[in-house]
């Protein structure tokens, strides 16, 4: 009875039947009530989005997987501290945290969560450590610029750590060698499950917050046998399941930003574009067990056979993002799959039973599990392999995977170690450009970033995740056409990712292209009406229209969606400020910095709300931070030299308008400014120069007429001032820009000692 319940509750989560899931896996908890079985209901529970009951069932649990699962749980349910503690076990101040890679990559968003970002850029790195192939904590390190060169992340020691994970598995062997038909019903609910696949959509702001887990598909607990390595074995990969699903895979961990979909609806297995924030999160599904019968054993025992388990593909987002999420029992064009981590070797194919080592705090073997189901299998196991234990296998047969004869089975397929290593090679080349285009595009050297990306096979550049990025260097380069161009391409190749949607929509509102940017809006609301990304979208449209009570309404509805979707925040700030609403723009921005302290854009909506508050010192503060963060935009240099000026420092204000003219020649308003500065240290000569030159890049800029205006006026030259006064009402100001010209005019003849303002 048991084995029959577990089967099809795996069956019913394969199938995405989420509600028969629970409803079976309960009947089955209810008669045979152990931890692993609760575990499975757990999975069930955090499948179908109902977090707060995975909560309350795992509560007090101890195992490691429990804790795990409960923190995820508490995670989803924004209980961070009660996270923490899950996985930082109480009674193990220096234990292994669950789970390995995926348990430290948890643990590193809660860490960031809660703004302590040395703790949580630690974890990251640890995750990376134990699995080189964990895009998700690249993605996050990048994010908070503290992620090294991909070279150095994907380079040789990677590849030597997953060589080192394959020729662990070699050395030691699987506990059971079972055919995958037989391999899926009892024995694995003994253990505990290291890694997790969540169903991730992809809901990447400004700040690349990237992945969203909605539902969990997969099956449910995986195994931990003695061949795993420390710290919860080979680490977490996106795995898309397969026909053999485990019990219980785990879930991974979500990443900040969650957008959760009643009943699991819009599930995307796919390309969903992460991050960045968001992940790019991973599974494994673990190796399965059955004890079957005597006759079962003969047929198999001259064979070599394998579980569906250790299958893994990467997804390459970045939020969070990705662009191939690869069928895991499907082996790559080499003959490679991405992971491996419980296969058996040809030399003890005619072994079916091994002696089970386990991990600290696993059960050993199911108390409900018929007795004499049980007996008759380890009876036979112990007659067909008494010359064979588990230290059988020497040190001298640890050989490395390149040599001839050497395979390894990846997703019950065995391949020779060559062709491991070589398809480890290519994904972490890949990686490597991918992860450093990325990395440099978080530190906004965007002109590196997109000659970087240039260096992709063209299948990969072609894919939405990519195009995405392009189009967000070129926004932050403010080449808003270009931008415009490669986020209309994105949309082509992943029409139903929202990956950069939202910096796609701030694009069209710079354009003023109206009826696209309504378009846009109204494609992602029937994509996804609960992704932010969407109302951002929509709330652009009514700020372009200058209808800003209604967009910030929009934008709240974004902040409701996800409250750790910095950017929404932000942008609520920016219709505060179009409504003269200080006091509560500078909360928006605030609360944008609360989850992402690296969000520029908010530092300079403060710097702007100071700046016109003329509290000129907390001005110069705000933008000096947003200019540490990105140092090349020409933008911020303008505002920041404006402040500097303000406070009467005027060559560090002209030297600051120098960098930013360099940074950005196609922009106006830093020659603009400097010609300003230069009129108030009485340099008129120099201002006019400055002014002339600025007249080829703007020459439709009725302002530049108007300060030309007002410097011949200083100099007495009244009509060449007339002259320029007079360009710049024909070339159609603002109301308030025409006012100014006009009173500028009445007092032409004015001295400037009465008079020294326009």
């Amino acid at each position: 009875m048991e084995a029959i319940l577990t089967e099809r509750v795996q069956n019913s989560l394969r199938l995405f039947m989420f509600k028969n899931a629970i409803f079976l896996c309960e009947r089955l908890f209810a008669e045979f009530p152990s931890e692993v079985n609760l575990q499975l209901l757990a999975a069930c529970y955090l499948h179908n989005n109902q977090a707060y009951s995975a909560y309350h069932i795992l509560k007090g649990t101890q195992t490691a997987q429990s804790r795990y699962l409960f923190a995820i749980s508490c995670f989803q349910m924004d209980l961070l501290s009660e996270a923490e503690t899950a996985l930082c076990h109480a009674n193990e101040p220096g234990g292994e945290i669950p789970n390995g890679a995926a348990g430290h990559y948890l643990l590193g968003l809660i860490y960031r969560c809660t703004d302590r970002k040395k703790s949580a850029i630690h974890r990251f790195r640890l995750a990376l450590s134990i699995d080189p192939l964990l895009w998700a904590a690249y993605e996050e390190l990048s994010v908070l610029g503290a992620a090294e060169e991909a070279t150095a992340v994907f380079g040789e020691a990677a590849a030597l750590c997953i060589q080192k994970q394959y020729l662990h598995q070699g050395a030691a062997t699987p506990d059971l060698q079972i055919s995958s038909e037989d391999y899926n019903l009892v024995s694995s609910r003994n253990f505990a499950s290291e890694d997790a696949c969540p169903r991730q959509v992809k809901h990447t702001q400004g700040n690349n917050y990237r992945d969203i887990p909605d539902n969990y598909h997969g099956a449910a607990v995986s195994s931990a046998a003695a061949s795993q390595p420390q710290n919860g074995g080979p680490s977490p990969f996106y795995n898309t399941p397969s026909p053999m699903a485990s019990q219980l895979s785990d879930v991974a961990p979500p990443p900040l930003c969650r957008n959760v979909q009643p009943n699991g609806s819009n599930l995307n297995t796919g390309n969903t574009g992460g991050s960045p924030r968001s992940v790019v999160n991973t599974a494994i599904q673990a190796p399965r067990r059955k004890f079957v019968d005597e006759g079962k054993l003969r047929k198999i025992s001259g064979r070599l056979f394998s579980d569906s388990g250790p299958r893994r593909s990467t997804r390459l987002s970045g939020d969070s993002r990705a662009n191939t999420n690869a069928n895991a029992s499907v082996v790559t064009g080499n003959g490679t799959n991405n992971s491996s981590k419980y296969h058996g070797s040809s030399k003890l194919s005619s072994v079916a039973l091994r002696t089970v080592t386990l991990r600290k705090g696993q059960s050993r073997a199911n108390e409900n599990i018929e007795e004499g189901l049980r007996n008759e299998a380890f009876d036979d196991a112990r007659a067909n392999m008494a010359p064979v234990t588990s230290s059988s296998v020497p040190s001298g047969d640890v050989r490395s995977l390149g040599q001839d004869g050497a395979t390894v089975l990846v997703g019950g397929v065995a391949i020779c170690g060559s062709k491991i290593i070589s398809g480890a090679s290519e994904v972490l080349g890949l990686l490597r450009t991918l992860g450093e285009g990325f990395r440099l595009s978080c530190l906004y050297r965007c002109q590196d970033a997109l000659d970087t990306y240039l260096r992709l096979p063209h299948k990969h550049y072609n894919t939405g995740w990519v195009m995405s990025q392009i189009g967000k260097a070129h926004f932050e380069m403010v080449d808003y056409l270009e931008a415009e161009q490669a986020f209309s391409l994105a949309r082509r190749v992943s029409p139903y990712s929202l990956e950069g949607m939202d910096v796609y929509s701030t694009v069209l509102y710079h354009l003023k292209e109206d009826m696209k940017l309504s378009y846009l809006a109204q494609e992602l609301i029937s994509t996804d009406r609960l992704a932010p990304q969407s109302w951002c979208a929509m709330g652009n449209r009514y700020s372009l229209q200058k209808d800003h009570e209604t967009a910030l309404k929009i934008f709240q509805r974004a902040v409701q969606l996800n409250p750790r979707f910095a950017y929404a925040h932000t942008l609520c700030g920016h219709e505060y400020v179009a409504l003269e609403d200080f006091e509560n723009g500078i909360k928006s921005y605030q609360n944008a910095l609360r989850i992402d302290y690296r969000h520029y854009n908010a530092w300079y909506g403060l710097g702007i709300i100071y700046l016109r508050q003329e509290k000129y010192e907390f001005s110069e503060h705000h933008f000096g931070m947003a200019f540490q963060i990105n140092p090349r935009s020409s933008v911020i240099m303008s505002f920041l030299g404006t402040a500097l000026h303000a406070l009467k420092k005027s060559e560090d204000a002209i030297e600051i308008m120098d960098r930013a003219i360099l940074a950005d020649k196609k922009n106006p308003l830093p020659m603009f400014q400097k010609a300003n500065i230069l009129m108030s240290l009485e340099k008129f000569d120099d201002a006019l120069d400055v002014l002339e030159e600025l007249k080829e890049y703007a020459p439709r800029e009725s302002s530049v007429h108007a300060l030309m205006g007002k410097i011949y006026k200083r100099r007495n030259m009244h009509e060449k001032a007339m002259l320029h006064f007079g360009i710049a009402l024909d070339l159609k100001p603002s109301a308030i820009d025409v006012a100014t010209i006009k009173a500028a005019i009445e007092k032409l003849h004015v001295p400037d000692e009465i008079d020294d303002n326009l």
